[in-house]
C-alpha cells in the first residue's frame, strides 16, 4: 500500500474520533467520552507530528481501576471523572471526598479529614453553584465551606449549616432541615471542596454514640437522601458525585481571564469550527464556546460542529407538512394540494386542502393510480424508519432518553458492535446472548429483555433505571440499551467465567478446584454488592432474586450482582414492596407467605448462596435432598456441619473458617426475621473471617492455582443472563 494510501486511510478512520477529540488522540476511557479541550497526553496526527490532546489545564489520566478496566481522572490527581461535556454547557461530573471529624464517649477528637483536594491548579474549574449544595450529617455540628481572596474577613464569602439531635431518636429518614442533616445552597466562585468544622469547646459531643462523626460534602442536587443509619455507618472513605463548571483561560482571581470580546481577538482563540460562538462564563472569568443555532458537536475541533436534521427530531422540531434539512435550519412545507393561513407556517398548524371537494374527486380519480405507485414506493422507504420510531415509543424510549450513565444506541450502532449478531454466546430465559466489541475494543455482552407492552413499559423502564443507579464494582453494570426493536435489547459489561451456578456444579468433565480463600472472597464482594443496594446506592433497592446463577465472575473472579428484573424500587417511607416473585430454593418463607420483600429476604437467600459455596451441593440433591434442610439437622445432630463440607476444602486449617461460614449461613435463614442479621454484619464478618486467615496462613495467588483461562472465545453467555438454559463456558484443569 503506497504512504499517499496510508495517509488517506488513517485520515477517513480518525474522522469520527476527530469530532471528538484531535485527530490521533484517545477519546474514550473505561466508558467514559473524552472531548477536546480535555484529552489524555499526546498523541500522533495524520502528518506523523506529535500533538498535545489537551489544552492547559483540562488534562486526563487514564488510569487503572484495580479491577483490570480503566478509568479517567483529573490529570495529577486521584479525582475520577464520571463524565465531561462541551455542550449545551461546559461542565466536568466528579467525586469528591466526604470530610469527616470524629469523637469519642468522652468527646475528645479521635481524627478528622477536611476533604481538601487540589482540583483547581490553574484555576480552570469552579464547583456549580447551580448545579450542587452542600450537606451536613451530625448533631450538634457546625460544617461550613469558604473561598475567594480576603473579604471583610479572611475570604469572600463562608457558606454553611448546623444541626442537632435531641437524642437517637430525633433524626428522620429523609428529613434534613435541621434535625441530623442540614443542606445549603452554595454561592458562585467555589473553587475548592476544604471544609471546616464547628470548634468541639461550643458543639460539644459527650456521650453521642448515636452520632460519633461529623461529616460535610458538596453534591449534586437530587442524588443525596439522607438515612439516620448514615450517622453511624457512613463510610469515612465515603465520595460524592458533584458537577463542575469550566471555562477557557485562567480563572484564579490573580490572573487576568479574557471576556469574548478580549478573546476574539487575540492568539488561542478556542472556538475554531465553523458555526461556533463564543459565551461569556457565568460562574467566574473566562470564557467557553457553543455551536449556533441549528448545528451540534464540538465548537472547539475544526468542523466540529455539524448540521442538525431536524426533520428527524419530530418532538423537539415540529413539521405538520413535508419536511426538508437545510444547512443550520429546515423547511416546512404543505404539500402539493394544500395551504395554510395567511400569517402562520406548517410548523405551527395543519395544512388544510386547497380545493374544493368535487375538485379533490376529480384529481384523485385521474392521479390515483400514479399516487398509488408513488405510495408504495415510498412507503418501501420510510416504513422500516417509522417501525423503529414506533418500537422506540413503545419501548419506553421518551423516558429511558433522559436517563443518564446509559447510552442509547440505534439499530444501525447495534449491528455494528455485535457484527450482525454473528458470534451468539449462549442462550438466555428470554433469547441468545451476542458477543459485541465497542469501538474503544471493550468487549461487551448484548442480550434481549422481556417483550415490551402497555402493561409492561413500567416495570421495563424502571428495571433500566434501577441498573442505571447502580455504580459498583460487584455489581453488574448496564452500559446502554437498543429500543429500535421489537424485544429491547440490553448492553452489558462483560463477566469472562459465567456464573457461580455454573462454576460451582458443573459435571465431573468441567470441574474446576475451588480454594477456600477463592470462594470467601466471591462470597465477601457478593455481600458487599447486596450491601451496596440496601444501603449505599441512590435509592434503596431489593434484589429479590439472589441465587449462585444471577452471581457472575469476571476473567479475575470478582463477582458481579446481576439480574435485576425482580427488583423493585422502594421509597422512603415502605419498607416493603407486593409481588415480587423469586427462585424456589432460594426465596425467603416470610416472603413466600406474606408477600413482602425486604432486605432480610435477600438476607435468606444469600444464606443458601453461602451454603452452596462451603458445601458445593446445589439447593437440591440426591434424591429429593435439600441442603438446608440436611444442613440444619447436622447442626440439630452434631453442632456441626462438617459432614456437609465439601470434601475438597476439609484440610484442618479450613475448618474452623468453614464452621464460622456456616453459623453465619444458619444466622441468615433463621425464621424470625427480625434474629437475620443485615448485609452490613454479614460482610464485615465475612471480612474479619479471611483478615484471620490471612494472619494465620498468609494467602497465596490462587487464581494462577485453578488453572480457568478466561478467553473471550470461550467465555460464558452468561456474563448477562441468570437463569441460562445452555452452559456455554469451558473450563479447563491445568494438571
Amino acid at each position: 500500500m503506497s504512504p499517499l494510501l496510508i495517509l488517506i486511510v488513517l485520515s477517513l478512520a480518525s474522522t469520527a474520533a476527530s469530532l471528538i477529540g484531535k485527530p490521533g488522540c484517545q477519546t474514550t476511557c473505561g466508558g467514559v467520552r473524552i472531548p477536546y479541550p480535555f484529552g489524555i497526553g499526546t498523541g500522533i496526527g495524520v502528518d506523523g507530528v506529535n500533538v498535545n490532546c489537551s489544552l492547559p489545564g483540562f488534562e486526563i489520566s487514564c488510569v487503572n481501576n484495580r479491577r483490570g478496566g480503566h478509568m479517567p481522572v483529573l490529570a495529577n490527581t486521584e479525582i475520577e471523572v464520571l463524565n465531561l461535556s462541551v455542550m449545551p454547557r461546559p461542565e466536568a461530573r466528579v467525586r469528591l471526598p466526604v470530610a469527616w471529624s470524629c469523637y469519642n464517649s468522652t468527646g475528645g477528637n479521635t481524627g478528622n479529614s477536611y476533604g481538601t483536594v487540589d482540583l483547581n491548579r490553574t484555576g480552570v474549574y469552579r464547583i456549580s453553584d447551580t448545579e450542587n449544595e452542600l450537606v451536613v450529617l451530625g448533631c450538634n455540628t457546625l460544617v461550613y465551606t469558604n473561598s475567594g481572596p480576603p473579604g471583610r474577613s479572611d475570604y469572600s464569602f463562608y457558606t454553611g449549616c448546623m444541626t442537632y439531635c435531641n437524642d437517637s431518636g430525633s433524626a428522620q429518614d429523609g428529613k434534613c432541615a435541621g434535625i441530623g442533616c442540614c443542606h445549603v445552597d452554595i454561592p458562585p466562585g467555589l473553587t475548592d471542596n476544604w471544609m471546616q468544622f464547628g470548634d468541639p469547646t461550643s458543639f460539644p459531643h459527650v456521650n453521642q454514640e448515636f452520632s460519633p462523626c461529623d461529616y460535610g460534602f458538596i453534591v449534586e442536587k437530587g442524588y443525596y437522601t439522607f438515612r439516620v443509619s448514615d450517622l453511624t455507618t457512613m463510610s469515612l472513605k465515603q465520595t460524592m458525585p458533584l458537577r463542575l463548571d469550566w471555562a477557557i483561560r485562567a480563572r484564579n482571581i490573580s490572573s487576568v481571564s479574557m471576556s469574548c470580546a478580549e478573546a476574539k481577538t487575540s492568539p488561542g482563540y478556542t472556538c475554531v469550527s465553523q458555526h461556533s460562538e463564543c459565551v461569556n462564563s457565568t460562574n467566574g472569568p473566562g470564557y467557553f464556546c457553543n455551536c449556533t443555532r441549528g448545528y451540534e458537536g464540538n465548537p472547539y475541533i475544526v468542523h466540529g460542529c455539524t448540521n442538525i436534521n431536524e426533520c428527524e427530531r419530530p418532538e423537539d422540531y415540529p413539521c405538520y407538512g413535508v419536511c426538508e434539512d437545510t444547512e443550520g435550519s429546515y423547511d416546512c412545507k404543505c404539500p402539493r394540494g394544500k395551504q395554510i393561513n395567511s400569517g402562520s407556517s406548517a410548523k405551527e398548524q395543519q395544512c388544510s386542502p386547497k380545493f374544493p371537494l368535487a375538485a379533490q374527486l376529480a384529481l384523485g380519480t385521474s392521479l390515483g393510480v400514479s399516487f398509488l405507485i408513488v405510495s408504495l414506493l415510498c412507503a418501501l422507504m420510510v416504513r422500516q424508519k417509522r417501525k423503529m420510531n414506533e418500537y422506540f415509543k413503545k419501548n419506553g424510549g421518551s423516558i429511558l432518553k433522559k436517563v443518564e450513565n446509559i447510552k442509547i444506541f440505534d439499530k444501525d450502532e447495534l449491528n455494528k458492535i455485535t457484527r450482525n449478531n454473528s458470534e451468539v454466546l449462549g442462550q438466555g430465559g428470554f433469547g441468545k446472548v451476542y458477543k459485541g466489541i465497542l469501538a474503544d475494543n471493550t468487549i461487551v455482552a448484548v442480550k434481549a429483555s422481556i417483550e415490551v407492552n402497555d402493561a409492561r413499559k413500567e416495570d421495563f423502564t424502571n428495571e433500566v433505571i434501577i441498573q442505571s443507579q447502580m455504580i459498583h464494582t460487584n455489581i453488574i453494570k448496564l452500559l446502554g440499551c437498543c429500543l429500535e426493536v421489537d424485544v429491547p435489547m440490553l448492553v452489558y459489561e462483560f463477566a469472562a467465567n459465567g456464573n457461580l451456578q455454573d462454576i460451582l456444579h458443573a459435571d465431573a468433565s468441567r470441574r474446576v478446584p475451588l480454594p477456600l480463600e477463592l470462594r470467601l472472597d466471591i462470597a465477601i464482594e457478593s455481600a458487599e454488592g447486596l450491601r451496596y443496594m440496601h444501603s449505599s446506592a441512590k435509592r434503596t433497592v431489593r434484589h429479590g432474586d439472589v441465587k449462585p446463577a444471577n452471581i457472575l465472575l469476571d476473567d479475575k473472579f470478582v463477582p458481579k450482582i446481576s439480574d435485576f428484573g425482580t427488583s423493585k424500587l422502594l421509597t422512603v417511607d415502605k419498607d416493603f414492596t407486593m409481588f415480587v416473585v423469586g427462585s424456589m430454593g432460594y426465596i425467603d418463607p416470610v416472603f413466600h407467605k406474606t408477600g413482602h420483600l425486604t432486605k432480610k429476604s435477600d438476607v435468606y437467600s444469600f444464606g443458601v448462596v453461602l451454603l452452596e459455596l462451603i458445601c458445593r451441593k446445589p439447593t437440591i440433591y440426591g434424591e429429593n435432598l435439600s441442603l438446608i434442610i440436611e444442613f440444619q439437622k447436622a447442626y440439630e445432630e452434631e453442632d456441626s456441619g462438617r459432614k456437609m463440607f465439601d470434601k475438597e476444602i476439609m484440610g484442618e486449617e479450613n475448618i474452623s473458617t468453614l464452621e464460622e461460614m456456616g453459623k453465619l449461613a444458619m444466622e441468615c435463614l433463621r425464621e424470625k426475621v427480625e434474629e437475620r442479621p443485615d448485609m452490613k454484619e454479614v460482610a464485615e464478618r465475612l471480612v474479619m473471617l479471611r483478615r484471620a486467615r490471612k494472619q494465620a496462613y498468609g494467602q497465596g495467588n490462587y487464581i494462577d492455582e485453578i488453572g480457568i483461562e478466561a478467553s473471550p472465545k470461550s467465555a460464558s453467555s452468561n456474563a448477562t443472563l441468570s437463569t441460562p438454559s445452555t452452559p456455554a463456558t469451558k473450563h479447563t484443569s491445568n494438571p
